[in-house]
């Protein structure tokens, strides 16, 4: 029989296989969203496919259910308990799980994502349609398989934001909603109103692009162990601590989409770069939440990136990359415009303020979908309804509609909500980190390390050691408080908008 040491070898081995898998449904994933050629799509689709398959019959295999039989009481490495803590709640998810619908699903889901960029392309979610409904489906059955205590939605909240019900977010949305609706009201009648309208000064992609480089390295994204590429829909994904790669698009009528985007995108990044090595080839090596997730990302974007110190230190580094209409244009002005309050069609163009009301309209419908209390065909009209409802404004077609997200066509129902709390989350460390860090002095002198540093500290760090309200509670003293981002975007737009 072997010793509990060469089963913890045995085990990591496995681990490391399974981990070869992932990192080969991460790469084709990649290609799929920035360079596939359209031809390649169905092929490539049946590939990762296969590969998850492979992945999904280890995890549940009787191999691994040995390992955690033999580890789960006996081993007395920390890390590999909270692994074998880890592959346990995999096995158990995935085990309820057939493997032929398993399959079938991620086929599914890579076809999907084809499907829906040709359709939001043509604004015609009829094409699409059929493809969501059996996305909904699945999502349906899985819940089922995984069980749910008081509403179906929990089960697959929990895929993303583990210790979040149904329960919590109908009780702190539609107070934050109220919070911002009222807020939304008061700039709307301000008389002051920024002047946005050099925004859209033609501005080459190139120099765009440059810009946004210079940004990363004082953010500390790694290039070493990153890249940049262009997508429809930008993204981050990690291969491995070493490989975390971001994608952005450009608009060369405005920059705000690509350079915005790209600091979103490299939050999530440094997240991934600076998880603690040691955690390295177990399945603690990620972010342990989306909602943690977001909170980085949507921490750099905006309480750094829409910060008016960051742009009264780095107007000057703009201007150099950027057209010469905008030497015409004061720092003040320039901070006013890219901070304008105006609801959108497009969520990831929304402002600070409009933003997480774009996320509860996604919820309402995703969890009403998933509760049967409304079908695929009525979504895009039902999207135009809380448009109105929510934002006081009507999408044209669907691709400014119903379409303009690829979360659905991947089959991540749950998915939004993290983007709500990941902003309020990022508050709350904003909040602690002003405790003890002069945040707007770092910002300004253009050295983002020890920003980073406290990030990586209290956050980064730990990967999956912790789960994602511990990380809350151990970071700020406290659960989820969303009177900081309240309090946050009353203040800054009081300052702007005068009222």
């Amino acid at each position: 029989m072997a010793t509990i040491t060469e089963t913890e070898k045995d085990f990591m081995d496995f681990l490391k296989e399974q981990n070869a898998l992932r990192e080969a449904i991460s790469l084709i994933q990649w290609d799929l969203r920035t360079k596939i050629p359209k031809k390649g799509v169905e092929q490539r689709s049946e590939v990762v496919g296969y590969l998850a398959q492979k992945l999904h019959q280890m995890q549940v295999s009787d191999k691994m259910k040995n390992f955690i039989d033999e580890l789960k009481e006996q081993t007395s490495d920390q890390l590999i308990q909270k692994s074998v803590q880890e592959c346990l709640e995999i096995y158990e998810k995935n085990q309820k799980i057939p493997e032929n619908e398993f399959k079938e699903y991620v086929m599914l889901q890579s076809k999907s994502e084809a499907v829906w960029q040709d359709a939001r392309e043509k604004a015609n979610f009829s094409d699409f349609q059929p493809y969501l409904e059996k996305l909904v489906d699945f999502n349906k059955k899985f819940a089922n398989y995984w069980g749910y205590e008081e509403n179906i939605y929990d089960a697959l909240l929990h895929n993303f934001e583990p210790g979040v019900t149904v329960k919590t977010l109908d009780e702190v949305f539609p107070k934050v909603r109220k919070s911002l609706t009222e807020l939304l009201q008061k700039i709307q009648d301000s008389s002051v109103k920024p002047d946005t309208s050099i925004l859209t000064t033609h501005f080459p992609k190139k120099d765009q692009k440059n810009f946004s480089i210079e940004i990363l390295n004082r953010m500390g994204y790694d290039f070493d162990a990153g890249r940049l590429d262009d997508t429809i829909h930008p993204f981050e994904i990690t291969l491995n601590l070493n490989d975390v790669r971001i994608t952005t698009r450009y608009d060369e009528q405005d920059f705000r989409m690509a350079v915005f985007g790209i600091i979103h995108e490299a939050g999530h990044a440094l997240y991934e770069q600076n998880i603690d090595k040691k955690l390295e080839g177990t399945p603690l090596a990620s972010g342990t939440s989306m909602g943690i997730h977001e909170s980085q990302s949507l921490f750099w974007e905006n309480f750094l990136g829409r910060n008016k110190v960051f742009w009264e230190s780095h107007y000057d580094l703009f201007k150099k990359y950027a057209p010469i209409e905008f030497d015409k244009v004061s720092v003040v002005d320039f901070y006013q415009a890219v901070n304008e309050v105006k609801p959108s069609f497009i969520r990831i163009e929304a402002d600070e303020l409009t933003y997480p009301l774009h996320i509860m309209v996604r919820y309402e419908l995703e969890k009403a979908l998933i509760n049967g209390d409304i079908e695929v065909k009525e979504l895009p009209h039902l999207w135009n309804e809380k448009m109105v409802e929510y934002l006081g404004i009507k999408p044209p077609t669907d691709r400014e509609g119903v379409l303009q997200d690829i979360h659905w066509a991947g089959g991540d129902f749950g998915y939004f909500p993290s983007y709500a709390l990941g902003y309020m989350y990022a508050a709350q460390f904003k909040h602690k980190m002003s405790e003890t860090l002069d945040v707007d002095g770092i910002i300004q002198s253009g050295d983002f390390s020890k920003i980073r540093n406290w990030l990586t500290e209290n956050i980064h760090q730990y990967g999956k050691l912790k789960k994602p309200l511990d990380i809350l509670k151990d970071v700020t003293g406290e659960g989820l408080n969303p009177d900081y981002l309240v309090e946050y975007l009353t203040t800054k737009y009081r300052n702007i908008y005068q009222f």
